[in-house]
């Protein structure tokens, strides 16, 4: 499951909604999608480059999926904002162990409560997600007009979530998991060095992410608060910033002796 290129950078970590697909229901560019597939084929046979894996707040199952169209054959992604890891090597899937049977219970009460109060007004659960409730609704404006009611309602009742909003979803997490415990368990399953280690976000959910690897990107449709916090914003959106990012982390990588990448539009410091 380890992995070390010849390189400055082992991995890549990168978002799915947002930086490799949109968070809407408009299609995947599956052609983009297919260039980071065969870089991967590459990294894994001749470790010259970093693998790309994954680290999303979807449902693992739509993860793995992801993570089986990219070729992405051995090393562990991380889905549901961490609740999950799936391993496409062994093709196991193990939750975090600090997830008790009383969280669950919390988030299903949770998932009943919203459900009562804000279905009749054409809110719906996404589905698929273990320890987690995430809402949408089709009007954007309207999901977040509730957000501050949706976060008071647990927070009255004691449950343990951090309540946050993406493009289009509220998103509610158990306190204690993130992105970042996701990715802690990862680098200890693989041994991978955090300081070798690159991350691609759009968010701010992508913060937990900044914050755990040595190097942090992001395409030009990305927040701009979570740009504040990334060494370089490409200037092309979504996937195809993705793309940009990866071309420039793996010439970095091809020569050993490279210092920590500057590009031309790192942010100002």
């Amino acid at each position: 499951m380890s992995f070390q290129s010849t390189g400055n950078f082992d991995l890549i970590i990168c978002d799915i909604d947002g930086c490799l697909s949109p968070e809407s229901h408009a299609p995947i560019n599956d052609s983009a999608l297919s260039e980071i597939a065969e870089h991967n084929r590459v990294a894994i046979t001749e470790k010259d480059r970093p693998i790309v894996t994954l680290c999303s707040g979807r449902p693992i199952s739509f993860v793995e999926a992801m993570c089986r169209f990219i070729h992405n054959t051995s090393i562990p992604c991380i889905g549901e904002n961490g609740v999950w890891l799936y391993d496409p090597g062994a093709n196991t899937f193990e939750i975090d162990p600090e997830i008790t049977v009383e969280h669950l219970e919390a988030v299903h009460e949770a998932s009943k409560l919203l459900r009562m109060k804000y279905q009749a007004h054409g809110v719906t659960e996404q589905p698929g997600k273990s320890a987690a409730v995430t809402l949408y609704h089709p009007d954007t404006a309207y999901l977040r007009s509730i957000l501050p009611a949706v976060r008071h309602e647990l927070q009255d009742r004691g449950w343990p979530f951090r309540v946050s909003m993406t493009w289009f979803y509220i998103n509610c997490d158990l306190d204690h998991v993130n992105k970042a415990t996701g990715i802690a368990r990862l680098f200890a399953q693989t041994g991978i060095d955090p300081a070798r280690t690159a991350a691609i976000g759009d968010t701010m959910s992508d913060k937990f992410m900044a914050d755990s690897v040595s190097f942090f990107a992001c395409p030009a449709s990305a927040d701009p608060e979570i740009q504040k916090s990334a060494n370089y914003v490409s200037p092309h959106d979504e996937i195809e910033g993705v793309l940009d990012i990866l071309h420039r982390l793996s010439a970095i990588n091809a020569d050993q002796n490279a210092a920590t990448p500057r590009f031309e539009t790192l942010k100002d410091e």
